[in-house]
């Protein structure tokens, strides 16, 4: 069912300058986010994913570094933002790469935000976020964990940086042992990559058990990601797999898919959880409150 993303009342935009920011992903007509905020803890990210995007707009930016006064600006930030609308943490940058293990950055935001009433929504691949369990399940906030896969080898080769499936599942159980709401992003989905589908249901069977929902995002190529991806996996990655554009971003043909994706919706809603495409063009798929995972944030907290 889609879900209307459409502002229904007024905000209060962030001063220019501000770390919070309101979300925007490049005004893809495809979007279907809610009004939301975006804070990045961190510039750059250490987890080196080969497929990330983000390559194309931050310098050196596979080299994470922390923002300078970033507590000071961020409770500036939010004395002067409408906290009722959720803040996104984080949308370039993994707010739980080993710099947060060293520094607390991620940690020490979370609580600005818990303690002026904000609220939320927490996307990583780190199982370091169970460090911040307690502060997590205190205030209105919900976390997403992206999952490309089961193998081990696959991630080691694709996200070198990042930890291994094992410990995003168990980052998984243990958030929703401690009652925050949790669910998963499978993100980017690649076909001749990581689509097998008895892979794919062997994982679903894996998350029906902690998680309350699933985010599929196909892999949409940039010319410095794609080149990495193409030196890792070579012809199973094929240009006319490719060949839609909207935009100036590159798509998986849409019949490819919206075949995989229907199929996801199936197999994701069989096994209790809700469901939704990220910028696929899509939204009759949706089966969720929201595409990111925000309906999952607590109305009030614990």
């Amino acid at each position: 069912m889609p879900v209307d993303s459409s502002p229904s009342r007024e905000y209060k935009k962030p001063p220019e300058g501000s770390l919070i920011k309101l979300f925007d992903p490049w005004k893809s007509p495809f979007c279907t986010c809610p009004l939301k905020y975006s804070l990045n803890p961190y510039t750059g990210c250490a987890h080196r994913c080969l497929y990330c995007y983000i390559t194309s707009y931050i310098p050196d930016a596979f080299r994470a570094r922390p923002k300078v006064r970033l507590l000071s600006r961020v409770e500036r930030d939010l004395a002067k933002i409408d906290l009722q609308l959720p803040i996104a943490i984080s949308n370039s940058t993994d707010p739980y790469q080993p710099l947060e293990r060293v520094r607390g950055d991620t940690g020490a935001v979370l609580r600005l935000i818990g303690s002026a009433g904000g609220k939320v929504i927490v996307t990583t691949k780190s199982d370091l976020i169970l460090r911040d369990l307690d502060l997590l399940s205190s205030m209105r906030a919900a976390v997403m964990i992206t999952i490309t896969g089961l193998s081990a080898e696959l991630s080691r080769k694709m996200e070198p940086g990042a930890p291994l499936p094992e410990r995003r599942l168990r980052a998984l159980c243990e958030l929703r042992g401690a009652r925050v709401p949790v669910g998963v992003r499978l993100d980017p989905l690649i076909p001749g990559v990581n689509t097998d589908r008895e892979g794919l249901l062997r994982l679903l069977d894996r998350l029906a058990k902690y998680s309350l929902h699933v985010t599929a995002s196909t892999y949409k190529p940039r010319a410095d990601n794609w080149k990495r991806m193409k030196a890792a996996f070579g012809d199973r990655l094929r240009d006319r797999d490719y060949s839609e554009r909207v935009g100036r971003t590159r798509y998986l043909r849409r019949q490819m898919r919206e075949e995989l994706l229907s199929w996801l919706k199936e197999e994701v809603e069989k096994r209790g959880m809700t469901y939704a495409t990220c910028r696929e063009g899509l939204p009759e798929l949706q089966s969720a409150g929201s595409c990111d995972g925000t309906h999952l944030i607590p109305l009030d907290k614990h």
